[in-house]
């Protein structure tokens, strides 16, 4: 079992970008396909992206497309999730877990302990 950890979150205003990253604190994410999930208030969690072990974006969210970069660099066992133009929809927590393609979705484990993404209009 990996255990991921985020950071990088923050306030920004609409239109800027934050650049999450996530690191294993215990084991090595680099075998892993790598997502990002987030929750914002009152609302369920949803997938955003999940990038496989080479480095090739498996899934992005539609909402995020153009907007959102995943990306990995196995020399700093990093995962990263870059976020432009960002809206105050995209506030939430986010999370980095572990991915993998299901029934008609993707599903998550091994969710970290979450970021803080406050976008202000």
């Amino acid at each position: 079992q990996v255990h991921l950890e985020e950071s990088g979150g923050g306030l920004v205003q609409s239109g800027g970008s934050l650049r999450l990253s996530c690191t294993a604190s215990r084991g090595s994410l680099d075998d892993y396909a790598i997502g990002w999930v987030r929750q914002a208030p009152g609302k369920e969690r949803e997938g955003v992206s999940c990038i496989n072990s080479s480095g090739g974006t498996a899934y992005l969210l539609d909402a995020v497309k153009g907007r959102f970069t995943a990306s990995r660099d196995h020399g700093k066992h990093t995962v990263y999730l870059q976020m432009s133009n960002l809206k105050p929809e995209d506030t939430g927590v986010y999370y980095c877990a572990t991915c993998w393609a299901g029934v008609g979705q993707y599903d998550y484990d091994d969710l970290g302990q979450g970021t803080q993404v406050t976008v202000r209009p």
